[in-house]
């Protein structure tokens, strides 16, 4: 295997995970309650509590699911959800007595290839490419594994899709791999 030109600069900036509760929770007694909270249920069906520490925001349903946005690592997300849990509990609101799944939806990194990128070959070359300039300024990159990536020429991408840091690390691998070897990067 070939040694790669630069070592690219991957830096996580949001996790989305979703905690399923064993009871139904009431919104309108959060509302009452709990400060630094929004609700309109005919704009949308969830309730929004923001967090200072850790900066976090969590879409609260009645179904008992919770989904946290905004923090940077899953154990982020589940100080933000446990904390959560104990600021409702002191205001009378119960969520059960067992721990919820908490599970990772998705990982967004930002990434930086230190190169510039040759878009145009890049969406004639790589399969599942897709590169429409006067709609978006990024190539859109599907590969095998469960990442999408936004693929500038400036050689910054975002990667979405991926549930854990390894799938991101190797996806990202995975398209800095091929982008050298068919000559689609270029360093200064």
């Amino acid at each position: 295997m070939k040694l790669a030109l630069s070592t690219p600069i991957v830096d996580i900036v949001n996790v989305v995970t979703c905690a399923k509760f064993e009871k139904t929770i009431d919104l309108q007694k959060i509302i009452e309650k709990v400060s630094q909270t929004e609700y309109n249920p005919t704009q949308f069906p969830g309730l929004v509590l923001r967090l200072i520490f850790p900066k976090a925001t969590m879409l609260i349903f009645e179904s008992g699911k919770m989904i946290c946005t905004g923090t940077k690592s899953k154990e982020q997300s589940v100080r933000a959800i446990n904390s959560v849990v104990s600021r409702l509990a002191t205001h009378g609101i119960d969520l059960g007595q067992k721990k919820p799944e908490i599970e990772v939806q998705n990982m967004v990194a930002s990434v930086n290839l230190k190169g510039m990128i040759n878009l145009v070959k890049c969406a004639r070359i790589l399969p599942k490419s897709m590169y429409e300039p006067e709609q978006f300024p990024a190539l859109i990159y599907r590969n095998d594994l469960p990442a999408v990536m936004l693929v500038f020429s400036s050689g910054k991408l975002v990667c979405t899709g991926c549930k854990t840091q390894e799938d991101i690390f190797r996806a990202v691998r995975s398209l800095h791999g091929i982008l050298e070897e068919k000559m689609l990067i270029s360093y200064r």
